[in-house]
């Protein structure tokens, strides 16, 4: 009794075990007949097939990886570097994929891509020199790479999302004479700020003289102007004081001319007695006396 219900379960089951399959989120999937495609545009669901018939293979539309090992290119100057680079790229059609990478080979793709990829860094590279690969056109090159990829969705079905370098290195016979050239620019510019600092400095210092010199001429003229000034109202007191007693006058004048005179103590002075210098040691009025 219940084998007679059981067996039919069973081969039913079987049955739709071959005759029913899955395609996940992450999948696209390509029904062949007789080992022809007969339909790739499968969504995410549950589908039916005939068995022994129709046969199915999943891909995985998901990001995938190609890292190569490190690449030599040359240069513009005909010089070696050393390229390291990733790219991140997916299946975007399954048939076109399928037949152009003899049966969805992964690994043969990664040696598409890569042939691809390289033969474009080759020729950007070829353009340029040492200094401008290594120090600022890696985004630009990269970038190139990238335009140069995007007819790949209609040649091999895939889709390039992300190409980048990772390092790239100069030879050990390439490294020294590109940093003694680098050294030797570095040197060249340097030398030219310390120029151009150099005389800038020497016409701070120039003007700065000139400058000086003029306040100084400026302060000398003005200290003169107020020392002619204050000799001339000097002059003009000391005349108006002593022209009301010109004989007092005299006689300070003198007075003057004995204490500058005799100051010092080893002054020797060879004058007769009689001279006008002496007039008022001899009288008290200053008269010479000659006769007396």
């Amino acid at each position: 009794m219940y084998a007679k219900i059981f067996i039919p379960i069973i081969a039913i089951a079987i049955l739709a075990s071959f005759s029913l399959f899955r395609v996940q989120q992450w999948e696209q999937a390509i029904m062949f007949r007789f080992g022809e495609i007969t339909r790739s545009d499968y969504t995410a669901g549950l589908y039916f097939k005939f068995p022994w018939v129709n046969t199915v293979r999943k891909f995985d539309i998901r990001l995938l990886n190609l890292d190569q090992e490190p690449q030599r290119f040359l240069t513009a100057e005909k010089k070696d570097v050393i390229v390291d680079y990733y790219a991140k790229w997916r299946i975007s059609d399954v048939a076109k994929f399928y037949n152009a990478t003899r049966g969805g080979d992964v690994t043969y793709a990664n040696g598409l891509l890569g042939q691809r990829i390289n033969s474009g860094l080759r020729n950007e590279f070829g353009k340029r020199t040492v200094q401008e690969v290594v120090a600022g056109d890696r985004d630009e090159i990269m970038e190139i790479v990238r335009i140069t990829t995007s007819k790949l969705p209609e040649e091999m079905g895939i889709t390039v999302e992300d190409v980048r370098t990772k390092r790239i290195d100069l030879p050990a016979e390439v490294s020294s004479s590109v940093y003694s050239r680098m050294q030797a620019e570095r040197t060249r510019v340097a030398k030219g700020f310390r120029a151009r600092g150099a005389e800038a400095a020497e016409r701070i210092r120039a003007k700065s003289d000139r400058e000086r010199e003029v306040i100084l001429a400026n302060a000398y003229r003005d200290a003169e102007i107020v020392k002619g000034e204050g000799d001339a109202q000097s002059t003009e007191i000391y005349a108006a004081a002593f022209g009301k007693d010109e004989e007092f006058y005299a006689f300070y004048r003198s007075l003057n001319a004995y204490k500058t005179t005799f100051s010092g103590t080893r002054d020797i002075l060879i004058l007769q007695p009689n001279t006008e210098f002496f007039k008022y040691f001899n009288h008290p009025d200053g008269k010479l006396g000659l006769g007396e």
